[in-house]
């Protein structure tokens, strides 16, 4: 039968099936297929082609049958989108079904809610502000609330500091120092009147530009949306302003939490100038790193904490899904997107992380959790669990294998753990559909073609072929993600934790995508002969190479059980002095 004769025939077929009776009979139920012809037409030879882009093959009866009644059954389905009923989606609207961390396997947490903090004596005040800069927040925040050191002072470090060296770094994309002065005017009149909030009271801090600021730009990044200025503060805003904190900046995000680059060009790594500094928290990661501000919030879809603190060499904590409510911030994915501190010191993150948890009702994701943490514990006889493959090749290196060592040093008992060999990456297909319709509007409108970076590896073309992922397909990605989730569940009964070279595909994937935590912190250094990027190799465009080669900064990563924050920081806090390494800093800054 020829192509053009079988066009015909379901072109006849079509008008047959959408011309319904006159008058239906009475208790006739409605039936699929029946609905007024809409869309444009289509042929079996649609279907043939499009079965390319999903790996099916139907038989040319099936086919033909698809092609038949699909204007009167499956394209009345995108009325949704295209009309006449039209209907809008704001951006502030979840899914419907989502994924709820008190659902998962093994998802109590700690018992108690109990946090204690460092009691070392911080010393005298720096008399440099360099020195004053690089401090920890532990560190700071006692020399603020015993009044040897001021609000007022330390903003304007930093404010200067920022507008000294962002030429470099190009992290900044709203230096706040109006609203940054103001802010730490008043915590240095309240902690003068014994009003003091908490460690964070008059520290000053940076927001990924992904954060909602009240009166303030909010760009993700993205050219569409430069100009864009929000009427409310995001709930983590909202808390770290309660707290007493001092926002010095919006600092620089790849755009709409892709990568390093922006509208503003590439943010860059401070310890080696000639690469990005990797994302999509690029300027939490730089600014944090180059000591420009205090602490940084981030967000974490894939990677994008833990990777840009492994590369500028600072304490990333990607916490649980849903302990802190993200109202407010730009949505990537719903399923997926994590809001966590980026600091200079593992104490720091748990400290800035006690001031953010919380549910908000703007978050129908976010839950109540507790925070169980001791700086001043020990860590003897917790079980931290390894993957022998893992650590003997890349991307581990002798120093992912040194902190296997220093585990069992502070008497911590290493334990070998494997998982499954499974397509883990096939769980994208969630984030990429996801991805696609947060950002629909922008993709049909060709907003997306404003954005910098059009190669193919970036959202522009994701978005688009995403459009053509199959809705079976991703219904069975989440049925795999619940089988991913009950294999974690098994290895965590096992352990108390595990170690993971930082940049392990398989686990960056895995504890994204079934919430679990994690703590990224330098463990020590590496040489490199050629800049790193996070983007695809071209090879148009060679990455710099290096002779004699390069020192930067090296990071390990502790995943932790569901709500189980506070024992990464414990067993993080240990070998963070172990390695005696995060006090260093990048030259030049």
């Amino acid at each position: 039968m020829s192509a053009a004769f079988l066009t015909a025939a379901v072109a006849s077929r079509v008008e047959a099936q959408s011309t319904p009776p006159a008058t239906p009979t009475p208790g006739a139920p409605p039936a699929f297929g029946t609905a007024p012809p809409v869309g444009p037409q289509v042929s079996p030879a649609t279907f043939q082609e499009a079965d390319k882009l999903v790996q099916v093959q139907l038989s040319a009866p099936a086919l033909a049958e698809a092609a038949g009644n699909w204007r009167v059954s499956m394209a009345p389905l995108y009325e949704r989108r295209v009309g006449p009923r039209k209907i809008e989606l704001e951006p502030t609207l979840a899914p419907f079904s989502r994924n709820d961390p008190k659902m998962l396997v093994n998802p109590s947490g700690p018992e108690r809610d109990r946090f204690v903090r460092s009691n070392s004596d911080p010393g005298p005040l720096p008399s440099s502000d360099e020195d004053l800069a690089f401090s920890p927040v532990a560190r700071l925040s006692r020399w603020l609330e015993t009044r040897q050191l001021t609000s007022e002072r330390l903003t304007n470090v930093y404010l200067d500091r920022l507008q000294r060296f962002n030429p470099k770094l190009r992290c900044v994309i709203t230096l706040t120092r109006d609203l940054a002065l103001k802010q730490a005017r008043q915590a240095d009149a309240e902690i003068a009147a014994g009003k003091y909030r908490g460690p964070l009271h008059g520290i000053p801090w940076g927001g990924k530009d992904l954060l909602d600021t009240a009166g303030i730009p909010t760009t993700y990044g993205a050219e569409p949306f430069r100009d864009r200025v929000p009427e409310k503060d995001a709930a983590v805003v909202q808390r770290l302003n309660e707290a007493g904190a001092v926002l010095v900046a919006k600092l620089s995000m790849g755009a709409l939490a892709l990568n390093d680059i922006w509208f503003g060009g590439q943010t860059m790594n401070p310890w080696l100038l000639e690469e990005g500094s990797s994302g999509s928290s690029a300027g939490p990661g730089a600014a944090t790193s180059a000591g420009l501000v205090g602490f940084s919030i981030g967000s974490e879809t894939g990677g994008s904490i833990v990777s840009p603190s492994m590369r500028c060499g600072i304490t990333g904590l990607r916490p649980t899904y849903g302990r802190v409510a993200h109202t407010g911030a730009m949505t990537l994915c719903w399923s997926l997107d994590k809001l966590g501190p980026m600091t200079r010191s593992v104490e720091d993150a748990l400290l800035v992380l006690k001031a953010i948890s919380g549910p908000d009702p703007g978050d129908v994701s976010s839950v109540p959790s507790k925070l169980d943490f001791d700086a001043n514990a020990g860590v003897q006889g917790l079980r931290v669990g390894y993957f022998p493959k893992w650590m003997n090749e890349p991307p581990a290196v002798d120093v992912d294998r040194a902190a296997l060592a220093a585990v069992r040093q502070l008497g911590m008992v290493p334990i070998e753990v494997s998982i499954p060999d499974w397509p883990y990456d096939s769980l994208d297909l969630i984030l990429f559909a996801e991805s696609a319709a947060a950002f629909e509007e922008l993709t049909l409108s060709n907003q997306v073609d404003e954005l910098k970076m059009q190669v193919p590896d970036a959202w522009p073309n994701t978005f688009r072929q995403s459009r053509y992922l199959s809705a079976v397909d991703f219904v069975q990605a989440d049925r795999f993600r619940r089988k991913v989730a009950s294999e974690m569940a098994r290895v965590f009964s096992q352990v108390d934790l595990l170690l993971v070279p930082s940049l392990r595909d398989e686990m960056l994937t895995i504890t994204n995508f079934t919430g679990h935590p994690s703590l990224t912190l330098r463990a020590g250094f590496v040489e490199v002969s050629q800049a790193r990027s996070d983007w695809a190799p071209d090879p148009n465009h060679p990455l710099p190479k290096f002779s004699p080669p390069r020192r930067v900064p090296h990071g390990v990563t502790l995943i932790g059980r569901l709500f189980e924050e506070g024992t990464l920081g414990r067993a993080g806090l240990a070998l963070e002095r172990t390695f005696a390494v995060a006090s260093e800093r990048p030259p030049g800054f």
